[in-house]
């Protein structure tokens, strides 16, 4: 994972408290650490219970912080509890227990870890972890409810078995999903917020037997760093993708197609209400003119010919339909006369932004996780954009998002 800017050497404090998620911590760390991140982590003495300190210790390279030294004579006039609050940039706390749910809600200072939350003017996460039951207890739910009131994030519990045999919610979130929501809190941009973007990703197939099918080998990761990106800056995103591993936001709706006809389709069906439409799918221009019910069989057949026909313009009909004030984004993947093609489609389509891709270069295109584009808009402007593939997308909003009136 290559961070974007704003995501390294962040200072973030990690409060464990005492429950069996605990055990989950050390990854936390770890996948904190690869983006940069500055990570101090303060422990309850039962979280202790669960994971050595020294393994924190370790993982982040800084003191892990214990309940033994919150009134600790040795610490002289240092009080960690102040320091680690000021130094914050985030406070998560993962897992987080009924108990320090509700000394966080009443606003208690008799821990370590309760007295860093009271004192931080940082946004703070709870991951609560507990039985589906005391979750579920109505004085659980209205702590959780003044917490959020208080502008704190409280995420909710997930789905699964837990650890005292019973099966439900409770669970705590796999690392990359906390940090997911950690990038959601910090993130330095909010223009998207009240936007509704529309996305199209991935390749499309068109079978010419049950079995065999032509496509591409578009792998849908500009489409999910598009996705994720506008996610970040507070869009409502929907994405229409094609067949692809992938993984997109939870909070993105994602339509899932096979077909070009499919997924234009669920564009008609969509785009009327979208601020954004961003096609980065890789359609397949022709699709058989007949598909086979049944495999073909090579023992029979000595050679096959098919007709094919060309699939809709997705994005050209986009342009041709498009509403007042709505902002078309076009890719234009090719291998060579790379601008000439993209400014050709740019104004024949009736775009407003066409991000070009030169296929033939090295890093960039297809499956590939770093990219290289130029943007080009409708005004004659011009804009080279190189790194990760999320890097690429977050400096396309930065270009797209002042432009909606």
């Amino acid at each position: 994972m290559v961070p974007l800017q704003w995501q390294s050497n962040r200072r973030i404090v990690l409060a464990v408290t005492g429950g069996i998620a605990a055990y989950k911590t050390p990854g936390l760390v770890r996948l904190l650490a690869s983006y940069g991140c500055q990570v101090r982590v303060v422990m309850t003495q039962a979280a202790e219970s669960f994971v050595s300190p020294m393994v924190l210790e370790t993982l982040s390279g800084n003191r892990v912080w214990r309940q033994s030294d919150f009134l600790s004579v040795s610490g002289g006039s240092q009080i960690p509890h102040i320091q680690l609050a000021q130094w914050a940039e985030a406070v998560i706390v993962a897992p987080c227990t009924a108990h320090h749910l509700a000394a966080a809600a009443v606003g208690l200072g008799d821990s370590l870890v309760a007295a860093t939350l009271l004192a931080t003017k940082a946004p703070v996460l709870f991951f609560p972890a507990m039985n589906s039951q005391m979750l579920a207890h109505p004085a659980t739910e209205e702590n959780i409810r003044t917490l959020a009131r208080r502008g704190a994030f409280v995420a909710g519990a997930e789905n699964g078995p837990l650890a005292c045999g019973e099966e439900g919610p409770g669970r705590m979130p796999e690392p990359e999903e906390i940090v997911r929501q950690l990038w959601r809190v910090l993130s330095p941009a909010s223009d998207l917020a009240g936007r509704r973007v529309l996305i199209t990703a991935g390749p499309t197939r068109e079978y010419l037997d049950p079995v065999r099918f032509i496509s591409n080998p578009s792998t849908g990761k500009m489409g999910a760093a598009l996705a994720w990106t506008a996610v970040l800056r507070g869009a409502s995103v929907e994405v229409v993708a094609g067949p692809t591993s992938v993984q997109f936001p939870k909070e993105a709706s994602v339509t899932r197609v096979v077909s070009a006809l499919e997924m234009f389709q669920a564009v008609k069906d969509r785009a009327a209400s979208a601020d954004f439409i961003v096609a980065s799918a890789a359609v397949s221009d022709y699709r058989p003119e007949s598909s086979s019910p049944r495999k073909i069989k090579r023992e029979s057949v000595e050679r096959v010919e098919r007709a094919f026909v060309q699939n809709p313009d997705i994005i050209a009909w986009a342009g041709a339909n498009k509403r007042p004030g709505q902002i078309l984004v076009g890719f234009a993947a090719e291998t060579d006369d790379v601008l000439v093609h993209a400014q050709g489609k740019l104004e024949r389509k009736k775009l407003d932004f066409i991000a070009a891709n030169d296929l033939t270069s090295a890093g960039s295109g297809f499956g590939a996780d770093t990219n290289t584009v130029t943007l080009l808009d409708r005004s004659g402007g011009r804009i080279e954009l190189k790194g990760s593939k999320e890097a690429v997308a977050w400096e396309m909003w930065n270009v797209l998002s002042p432009t909606l009136a």
